[in-house]
């Protein structure tokens, strides 16, 4: 009966022995396991970048929002009169006066009391300056011995300015809120995310084109694409909206050097004729 229970012992302590002996993985089973984590990231990642930049395209639209409410207010409170897209229009204060480039030397690029504090409107958006950025750009320089990002991310029409890209003397600009009548405020942008390489004053140009002159179609300013090939816009009537480019030429990369050529053909470019007609009509 002893020797029994001793062998039993013995074969239960051989049996322990040989599983802890098999404990971890083998030099394969390590390489299998890494093979199907690669796998899944690089089927996951795709979706986790597209995610984050819809995240930050919902944040875009907030933003803009919140600046055409203060557009809106700022019109309410100067009898009907709207701030100007440029320096030197009579009567109108520049909605964001100074020139963004890649220059650490530039406070308008990096310090928010240059230009963005003094803003016309800022009183009317909480005092909140991330929103005047999107945070899908990415535009930093170098200040203060640090790399910090810039300002500013959003334009405004070139017909709340002086529309000399336009022409002006073809299409109409506007000065005061119920000057948008031809065209309804629903279906007029005020505020777009520009691209971070085209962007410098306040003010975005594109050219007015109609459907029998696309041959004729021109970039001026490029617009941002960085949503998945999109960008922010802001209409008159209060409303923003997240817009898909469809045209290669429009969707730009990003350098972030400021050395982007602009006003540049770009025959049949139906983003171009997107824009025009949601940005003036003839006199």
């Amino acid at each position: 009966m002893k020797t029994t229970w001793n062998s039993s012992i013995a074969i239960a302590t051989a049996r322990i022995t040989t599983g802890r002996s098999r404990v971890g993985f083998t030099l394969i089973e390590l390489l299998v396991v890494i093979a199907i984590i690669a796998i899944l990231a690089g089927m996951l990642l795709p979706s986790l970048a597209k995610a984050k930049t819809k995240s930050q395209g919902i944040f875009c639209m907030n933003n803009l929002k919140h600046l055409m409410i203060a557009w809106r207010m700022y019109a309410d409170d100067f009898r009907d009169i709207l701030v100007g897209a440029e320096d030197g229009l009579t009567g109108r204060p520049n909605w964001c006066s100074g020139q963004l480039n890649f220059t650490a030397n530039t406070r308008a690029n990096w310090d928010v009391t240059a230009n963005v504090t003094v803003s016309p409107i800022f009183p009317y958006c909480g005092k909140n300056t991330a929103i005047f950025k999107c945070p899908a750009d990415k535009a930093t320089v170098l200040a203060q011995n640090q790399r910090v990002p810039r300002v500013r991310s959003n334009s405004m029409s070139q017909v709340f300015g002086h529309g000399s890209w336009l022409p002006n003397s073809t299409y109409r600009t506007y000065t005061k809120y119920g000057d948008m009548t031809v065209v309804p405020p629903v279906k007029v942008w005020v505020l777009v995310d520009e691209h971070p390489d085209s962007i410098n004053d306040a003010a975005f140009a594109n050219q007015m084109v109609e459907p029998n002159q696309m041959s004729q179609a021109r970039i001026i300013d490029y617009p941002a694409s960085y949503h998945n090939g999109a960008c922010g816009f802001a209409f008159a009537d209060g409303h923003s909206e997240i817009h898909k480019w469809v045209d290669s030429r429009t969707k730009v990369a990003v350098t972030y050097t400021g050395n982007l050529t602009l006003n540049v053909p770009s025959a049949n470019n139906q983003d171009v004729l997107w824009l025009a007609q949601r940005t003036s009509a003839r006199r």
